[in-house]
């Protein structure tokens, strides 16, 4: 019987899913839907839809792993209530791998000399706020993710001494921002993967950096306000 890892990415408005060899590390499958707010009808249906065009069943499943964090809060809690409720049904372990060291790695995984980099996934929180994390090229944390408030001088240290690629879907925000800066680069269209999830997944599984199946929380990074509907 093979074992998979099975990975979920619900952190952005692209639903994805992807499964690796436990053993070899190698992609049996992927998939994803790019439709909003679709996360909770179809992502149990987009698992079911991998593992039968794999020829797998969910008794291959031997782990899951989940992005953690930051994103959207919704988002966040779709992914994590169904990996915590596979995990549980079949009785294995649950992983959890940060959105924005993923987004990193997804990135210097496809850069030429990718050393020369430092990486700085951004996503959307509203206005002219993002949550960012700058990277090394073999995921090493320069600056542990952090929500910015957007200026002319935000990451002014990192940008003095290195070159820095920024990507996700908060990234074009701050563009205008350091236009002309030598050490800026951008890059559009990158967004969230479960396959990169996956690929981070399999080192923490080999590590047993497992998380508690009744306890786990995703990273918020900001609290989370619920508001009550006004009578």
């Amino acid at each position: 019987m093979s074992k998979l890892l099975l990975s979920l990415e619900t952190s952005s408005p692209v639903c994805s899913v992807a499964l690796h060899h436990l053993e070899t590390g190698r992609l049996v499958g992927q998939t994803e839907l790019r439709l909003e707010k679709s996360h909770s009808s179809h992502l149990s249906l987009l698992i079911s839809q991998l593992l039968e065009n794999t020829l797998h069943t969910l008794a291959d499943v031997a782990a899951v792993a989940v992005s953690d964090g930051p994103g959207s809060y919704t988002g966040l809690r779709i992914g994590a209530a169904a990996a915590k409720g596979l995990c549980y049904a079949l009785d294995i372990p649950l992983l959890a791998v940060s959105t924005l060291q993923s987004l990193a790695h997804q990135v210097a995984a496809v850069t030429a000399r990718p050393e020369q980099y430092f990486y700085c996934p951004m996503l959307d929180a509203r206005r002219m706020e993002v949550y960012a994390g700058v990277y090394q090229a073999d995921g090493a944390e320069v600056l542990a993710p952090t929500p910015l408030l957007l200026d002319e001088t935000t990451l002014a240290e990192q940008l003095a001494g290195q070159s820095l690629l920024f990507f996700g879907n908060g990234a074009a925000k701050f563009r205008p921002l350091v236009a002309g800066h030598p050490h800026a680069a951008f890059l559009s269209g990158i967004e969230p993967s479960a396959v990169a999830v996956g690929a981070l997944a399999l080192e923490a599984y080999r590590r047993q950096e497992f998380r508690s199946v009744a306890y786990y929380e995703p990273f918020y990074l900001k609290e989370v306000y619920i508001t009550t509907p006004k009578k």
